[in-house]
């Protein structure tokens, strides 16, 4: 698993599995999901970050597994 921001386009991406992308979906404005052949979602792009929270909070990440 893999998690991008990418300052530059405003974007975060978490990729998920490293199978080719076959489709992707925008499912609401900015957030699109990434499918392989056997149509499970491999990656979910979201787009305008900036706007969904403040630039402070990209700088740290919190992963929790349980």
């Amino acid at each position: 698993m893999r998690l991008k921001v990418d300052q530059k386009n405003d974007a975060l991406y978490l990729r998920l599995d490293e199978s080719a992308i076959v489709d992707s979906e925008e499912i609401k404005p900015g957030v699109i999901l990434d499918y392989d052949a056997k149509e499970n979602v491999v990656g979910i792009e979201i787009l305008g970050l900036s706007h969904r929270m403040p630039i402070e909070k990209m700088k740290s990440v919190q992963i929790e597994t349980a």
